[in-house]
């Protein structure tokens, strides 16, 4: 179903690897820039949760003289502008685009395919990234003039904040495509799926800073992937975490993203076998 690319040499193997992700995601650049328009709307209308957070917490830290917790309204405000590209870098091929790829019978074309089917996943998106980077300055722009963000980070937090989110992007992607896999035995993989984002929202900082959740989901928070994909990120950069916790934060999303690959592979495995094709 996939080429064995073990086979080639280990310098061709990483060369052809190298070659197609950058091919594969300027093609993906050129596609939706076509719809640059589409992207652009679909980016303002996912302002709307952000925005409603932001007014909320905002409001609570007024009303108790400027801040909830220790975060203040001009960091409240740093922390959402933030969450809008960590929650846009975030978007990947998950459980909902596994049941329609094979729901419509295109898994079946994309195994002819010569790379491992991960693989064109991760590039297509990854070239996506760039398109909605473009497109969120202006956004980010528009709300720090508005919502007047307390935003001072030191060349390393950017440096962190670079990486990590797109460590975000593939934490995220190996779990939901991990999730993905039960279309294979259910049509009613939408549940699983919804109950994973749910616990996310809570886990994850998304919903609101982990600052502000009780001590024990904090901690439990550390030992699950969730955080990793939204609160980490958005605090390396707005969040003054010590360098110790930066560093340790990218070794932890690290550690997820192989253990998501791990899964992933295990899962994908098992799943192609009940995997059949029909056609004329």
């Amino acid at each position: 179903m996939s080429v064995d690319v073990a086979r080639l040499p280990e310098a061709g193997r990483w060369r052809s690897l190298y070659d197609f992700y950058v091919t594969t995601m300027r093609t993906a650049i050129a596609s939706q820039l076509q719809y640059r328009v589409t992207n652009y709307f679909y980016m303002l209308g996912m302002i709307a949760e952000p925005v409603v957070y932001l007014v909320v917490w905002t409001t609570i830290a007024k009303d108790q003289g400027g801040a909830v917790n220790g975060i203040t309204t001009g960091e409240f405000a740093a922390y959402y502008i933030v969450w809008t590209l960590v929650r846009n870098m975030n978007i990947v091929f998950g459980a909902p685009f596994w049941e329609e790829r094979i729901r419509e019978g295109r898994l079946a074309g994309d195994l002819l395919k010569p790379m491992y089917i991960l693989h064109y996943d991760l590039a297509y998106f990854a070239g996506w990234k760039f398109v909605v980077v473009v497109l969120w300055l202006p956004i980010a722009f528009g709300l720090s003039a508005v919502f007047h963000p307390t935003l001072s980070p030191t060349p390393l937090e950017i440096v962190v904040f670079i990486f990590a989110i797109w460590g975000a992007y593939l934490v995220r992607s190996m779990f939901q495509g991990t999730i993905g896999m039960l279309n294979f035995w259910t049509t009613r993989g939408a549940a699983v799926f919804d109950l994973y984002i749910a616990t996310e929202m809570l886990l994850s900082g998304r919903l609101v800073p982990l600052q502000l959740m009780p001590g024990w989901v904090q901690t439990l928070a550390n030992f699950l992937p969730f955080k990793w994909t939204f609160g980490f990120p958005i605090e390396s950069l707005v969040g003054n975490l010590s360098t110790r916790d930066l560093l340790l934060g990218l070794c932890a999303q690290a550690l997820w993203i192989g253990i998501g690959l791990v899964l992933f592979k295990v899962a994908w495995s098992s799943a192609i076998k009940r995997f059949v094709s029909v056609g004329n």
